[in-house]
């Protein structure tokens, strides 16, 4: 039986598959709103006139989408202005959440069993690698099973 924590996960990773091949279109480095107003062949003015602000305003815009300081309200006004509808989303690095939350996990599973080995070493009760390795792929399965809030510590 899939417990709640995976069935969220499960949803998760199907509303953000829409976004893994948008995730590798490169921003242009002008920013998109001013790589569309140009290729639309429109100005400063036509585009301000569209928003009902000044073209200082649309400068602006463009200049703080560029360096990454514009809002998403912003974003969603000038889209409806070019005739265009504003999406954003989150595309995981690691290729899924499933893949990213079991990163974590091992990385956090090997830390906590090596402190444990590190210490029984100390005690002169070492264990072989075969069991240590066995130990942490056995946390790690729990910790992932559990979303362990400690994962992301």
């Amino acid at each position: 039986m899939r417990s709640q924590k995976n069935l969220l996960i499960e949803q998760l990773e199907h509303k953000l598959q829409s976004f893994r091949s948008i995730g590798k279109i490169p921003i242009p480095p002008e920013g998109w709103i001013k790589a569309i107003r140009t290729t639309l062949n429109m100005n400063l003015t036509q585009l301000a006139n569209r928003l009902k602000v000044d073209y200082q305003s649309v400068q602006g815009y463009e200049e703080r989408e560029r360096d990454g300081k514009i809002t998403i309200k912003t974003l969603k006004e000038v889209g409806e202005a070019l005739e265009m509808k504003f999406v954003y989303g989150f595309v995981p690095i690691h290729g899924s959440v499933k893949k990213m939350v079991n990163k974590s996990a091992k990385e956090l599973a090997k830390k906590i069993v090596l402190r444990t080995h590190k210490n029984m070493l100390l005690e002169n009760q070492g264990t072989d690698p075969q069991q240590i390795k066995k130990a942490i792929d056995e946390l790690s399965q729990e910790l992932e099973r559990d979303l362990n809030k400690s994962l992301w510590n």
